[in-house]
């Protein structure tokens, strides 16, 4: 009699024994199943039996990293067999993530022959990370991937260095992120940004020094753009001397999103006016913009990039940039902010000891709907702000319906900032405090508080989260 076994989890019979019909299914088939696993996973696979172990060979995405291997040089090794029997066996990639912790010098150059090797008319998909690989051996960039990756959608490149770029034919790319990368010139960079005609997302984080001075972004179907600094591994330190006549300059009249994140540039330009829906402005100046006494060129930078994004629906403000806004009060009364009649969301933090420059900021946002405030750094034993006799913007007379109060606490602050929006917003719907409080005792005597605060808008909630 044929033995069974009954899976109660799956309510059938399995026949011990049964024949694989899995095994008997074409390589193609096969390896389009593999693909969906991680590629460690379809590795494994060639444990089953004979007719399984070369099939994840044939598998169109792979996603490896070095850590994964006793040491570098296996996974260089392991790397060139697998690309070998792929060109062998005439498969595509589709799909190539690597990731690379060179420790030193003595780990050989691969990248240049595994792009060689792997840039064909059918990859769409490029992601080369070279973690913790100091600048003095830097993997280059072979000419193949601009020139051979026609169908290229994705490209993410970090830590490598790009030469001079002689030519460029990513015709599909849409989404590029380049990472603390060193490019030949400014030039190059340019050109390569605006060879990509329908680049849609563009992320730049750059590396101390990179070899450029002003990155000149270019393009004519960028909807999306993010700039960024940040110190790795044996970089240098950032100082005056290589930030003097640095920039960014943008000329993409369809940019709907621009994120400006620990950007130490010298200037930032819009060439033209874009409709930009979001945002995100963290610049980061040197220390010496902090003092009282900012330099002319700088001013005059900040407010003509204000103006240029004046038709934003979206904005996010560092406390960073409301400290270079309040060392200029000075200046606002002959030269103020733009008024930003369209943005309806507005997200913004404060030092403490620059609160009381919001009702000016927020006197820029007359039809300000949403406000999301955090307050940052906040010492009770510094001198309290006199936040009760702020004077009242626009907005609070007739659009604002929600504030969010973020990192909120029942210090004296914190309950007069509460206050100040309760009391003098007449069509609020809503203010959310996003607290953390020490116990049940301290959240109910919170709340009893503010419960207790006059409100000017009958119909107004107060939310705790």
């Amino acid at each position: 009699m044929e033995e069974k076994s009954f899976s109660r989890q799956q309510g059938m019979y399995y026949k011990r024994g049964r024949e694989d019909l899995i095994s008997k299914l074409p390589d193609s088939l096969l390896s389009q199943i593999l693909s969906h696993l991680p590629t460690k996973d379809a590795v494994r696979t060639s444990v089953l039996s004979h007719r399984w172990k070369s099939v994840w060979l044939l598998v169109p995405n792979l996603d490896l990293s070095s850590s994964e291997f006793p040491d570098y040089t296996a996974f260089a090794s392991f790397i060139d067999k697998l690309l070998a029997f792929s060109r062998e066996e005439n498969s595509v990639l589709y799909k190539l993530k690597l990731t690379l912790q060179k420790k030193d010098e003595s780990d050989q150059s691969c990248v240049t022959r595994w792009i060689d090797s792997a840039a064909n008319p059918k990859l769409n998909h490029l992601d080369l990370e070279c973690a913790l690989a100091n600048r003095r051996f830097l993997e280059t960039i072979p000419q193949s991937l601009y020139t051979e990756c026609d169908t290229l959608v994705y490209l993410r490149l970090h830590r490598v260095s790009l030469g001079e770029i002689k030519s460029v034919s990513l015709l599909c790319l849409k989404t590029m992120r380049l990472e603390h990368n060193v490019y030949a010139s400014d030039a190059s960079l340019e050109s390569l940004i605006s060879s990509c005609s329908l680049l849609e997302d563009l992320s730049i984080v750059r590396m101390v020094p990179d070899n450029v001075r002003v990155v000149r972004v270019r393009s004519q179907s960028l909807t999306s753009f993010h700039v960024d600094y940040l110190l790795g591994e044996g970089d240098d330190f950032f100082g005056d001397l290589v930030r003097e006549g640095s920039g960014v300059f943008i000329d993409a009249p369809r940019l709907k999103y621009l994120k400006f994140d620990d950007d130490f540039s010298d200037s930032k330009v819009i060439a033209n006016p874009v409709s930009l829906e979001k945002v995100n402005l963290a610049f980061v100046f040197g220390e010496h913009d902090f003092t009282d006494v900012v330099e002319l060129p700088k001013r005059n930078m900040f407010r003509g990039f204000f103006k240029s994004i004046s038709g934003v629906k979206e904005m996010k403000i560092s406390a960073y940039t409301m400290e270079f806004l309040d060392n200029n009060r000075e200046y606002e009364t002959y030269d103020p902010l733009p008024q930003f009649c369209n943005v309806s969301i507005l997200k913004v933090a404060f030092y403490v000891v620059n609160l009381d420059m919001m009702p000016t900021l927020l006197e820029s946002f007359p039809n300000l709907k949403s406000l999301v405030l955090t307050l940052d750094f906040y010492d009770p034993l510094e001198e309290e702000a006199d936040v009760r006799h702020l004077a009242v913007p626009t907005c609070l007379l007739s659009s604002l319906e929600s504030v969010k109060i973020r990192r909120f606490n029942r210090g004296p602050v914190y309950m007069e900032v509460a206050r100040y929006f309760l009391e003098n917003s007449h069509v609020l719907k809503k203010l959310v405090l996003d607290f953390r409080c020490l116990g049940v005792e301290e959240g109910f005597n919170m709340l009893r508080d503010l419960i207790a605060l006059p409100r000017l808008s009958a119909s107004c909630q107060v939310l705790l989260c």
